[in-house]
């Protein structure tokens, strides 16, 4: 996983791959291939294959990409605990209508990405 500065910092593919490169580094059994989604491949010495669009034509990045929804969900419900008023177990972060509101009354969190553009705006009118 990357946090959201991590991503304001190096932007979201660069911290994509470092999230992947921490998965790969995180194993305790070494594969022989690494399948990734996309052109792009994390740094490591494993042997890597990209697919452009491999979420929809292979099985094994299918279920990775499944594993990582369910997980991220959960992340976000653990978040909605500490902070109820932005409603992330309802809407899971994505920018909803009600998500945007909330960050409009309640201001910005360290779990906000300000390079996200509606973040942004938000942020820069409350300067």
């Amino acid at each position: 996983m990357s946090t959201a500065k991590e991503i304001d910092d190096i932007n979201i593919l660069r911290a994509s791959l470092l999230a992947m490169k921490r998965a790969i580094d995180g194993l305790d059994v070494r594969p022989e291939l690494i399948s990734v989604d996309g052109q792009f491949s994390p740094e490591t010495d494993l042997k890597v294959r990209t697919i452009i669009k491999g979420d929809q034509s292979n099985e094994n990045i299918m279920a990775a990409s499944i594993l990582a929804k369910v997980y991220r969900d959960n992340y976000m419900k653990e978040l909605d605990k500490s902070v109820p008023e932005y409603g992330f177990k309802q809407h899971k972060g994505y920018p909803t209508k009600m998500h945007l509101e909330a960050l409009e009354s309640y201001g910005i969190t360290l779990e906000h990405r300000l390079s996200f553009k509606p973040v942004r705006n938000i942020n820069e009118s409350i300067r």
